[in-house]
């Protein structure tokens, strides 16, 4: 089974993100993050400092991913039906 970590790592290879990447498509969704943690994220389970990547963070690391790739979603136009 796949942790939010292994997508996170597998994401960030299949994209070719570094640390800095990852931090500015979070900011896209106004999520901040230090390097030191996302750091933490990538290490191997058995290490000390590891930190376990929640829902939240991989939820809106893919929702700033997008943003990234195709830009901002369009404001809704209002309905003219009358």
């Amino acid at each position: 089974m796949l942790t939010n970590n292994d997508i996170l790592k597998k994401l960030r290879v299949a994209h070719k993100l570094r640390d800095e990447d990852i931090i500015k498509i979070l900011e896209l969704v106004n999520f901040k993050i230090s390097k030191g943690s996302l750091g933490d994220m990538f290490r191997k389970e058995d290490h000390p400092d590891f930190m376990e990547a929640g829902d939240q963070i991989l939820r809106n690391f893919l929702d700033g991913l997008i943003i990234k790739l195709r830009g901002p979603r369009p404001k809704k136009k209002p309905d003219s039906n009358p």
